[in-house]
């Protein structure tokens, strides 16, 4: 314990496991699921019960390495009883495979919940129709790092949040995900998608949002560097500086946020997009109020794949009514799609011009 009360290992880090975990059929074989999905699964102890991916051998590879059943079409994966639906699939695939589940099954859908918003709203009308206990995997908030930050927050050792700021100076390599390469929206919508989610977690929604998203001379990606403000009238600050071509090595590379309160502040580094996907460990350091220095806290597990564990616990006690939230539903997640939206139209609208001179 520090001076003033404070003391790290008190801060929730983890999320409660199911008491009766029911069987995942993942659909996806894509690098998340090797990367994530199974080994977040395993070492949770849930039940895998297989996977499915149009590309059948690629499918098979990933199955086999992991002892899992490769499923031959979506109607025999989605006929797996009493299952969790965990979509590992690319945005515009969602609402196919929502439409082929049973009535009143559980579903995780991979971020973003669409390409557009308004591919957003048809998969919340979508969920809505067929009584779909759904939500979208905005892991981010289940890192130990965000849960134990969260919990600082709600504890007061902060104060009021007043300052929230992102910075990203990196190396992203975005030719892992091949589907990315020609995708119409990219930085936004499959990345600081869960910055903007997470400040919503924290901050609540803000009043609108400044934005300018772009891509950048030596490669083709639609759009690899941001810059955001996020309105939260005149006493909360809250930007986003991301730039995922930082390439000129390690040493002055950053991902990091930094969030001040009136009574108190926390530093927050993101290993994993350091080294992405072997990463950095992760780090969180909190000035509480009532003291002098800063406090490093202890962390019981990394964004990969501890937050996976933590986001499939929350749908998977949900829907056995041991949690009372399913944190990230789909009514939820549309928000931080309306942001996401609110975002890319004020990149695309002209700027303030500047007076000329007289």
């Amino acid at each position: 314990m520090t001076e003033g009360g404070f003391d790290p290992a008190l801060l929730v880090q983890s999320w409660p496991k199911p008491s009766k975990p029911r069987p995942i059929v993942t659909f996806g074989a894509g690098s998340i699921v090797g990367d994530a999905h199974f080994p977040a699964y395993r070492k949770a102890g849930f039940p895998m019960a297989g996977l499915y991916d149009p590309d059948q051998a690629k499918a098979k590879t990933l199955a086999d390495k992991w002892g899992v059943t490769a499923f031959r079409s979506v109607d025999e994966a989605a006929s797996v009883q009493g299952a969790i639906f965990d979509l590992a699939t690319p945005p515009g695939r969602h609402a196919e495979i929502l439409n082929a589940l049973p009535e009143e099954a559980v579903a995780l859908i991979q971020k973003p919940m669409g390409n557009y918003l308004g591919e957003a709203t048809e998969i919340l009308e979508i969920c809505r129709a067929k009584n779909l206990k759904a939500a979208v995997n905005f892991q981010l908030r289940f890192a130990p790092m965000m849960l134990a930050l969260k919990d600082a927050v709600a504890k007061g050792w902060l104060g009021e949040v007043v300052d929230f700021d992102a910075w990203l100076a990196l190396a992203t390599p975005w030719e892992l995900w091949e589907f990315l390469l020609k995708a119409p929206r990219v930085e936004i919508a499959m990345h600081s998608i869960h910055y903007l989610d997470l400040i919503r977690q924290l901050l609540g929604d803000p009043k609108g949002v400044h934005a300018k998203t772009l891509g950048h001379p030596n490669h083709k990606v639609a759009q690899t560097r941001t810059s955001a403000i996020l309105d939260y009238g005149d006493t909360v600050r809250c930007a986003l500086s991301i730039n995922h071509d930082h390439k000129f090595g390690r040493r002055h590379q950053a991902c990091e946020f930094r969030i001040c309160g009136t009574e108190g502040a926390a530093y927050l580094k993101l290993g994993l997009n350091l080294d992405y996907p072997r990463g950095e460990p992760d780090i969180l350091e909190i000035h509480p109020k009532g003291t002098t220095d800063w406090t490093a806290v202890p962390l019981a597990g990394e964004w990969f794949p501890d937050a996976f564990v933590g986001r499939m616990a929350n749908v998977q006690r949900f829907a056995a009514g041991e949690d009372g939230e399913l944190v990230s539903s789909v009514e939820d997640a549309w928000s931080t799609m309306a942001l996401v939206e609110a975002a890319y139209k004020s990149s695309a609208a002209p700027a303030t011009p500047i007076a000329e001179r007289p």
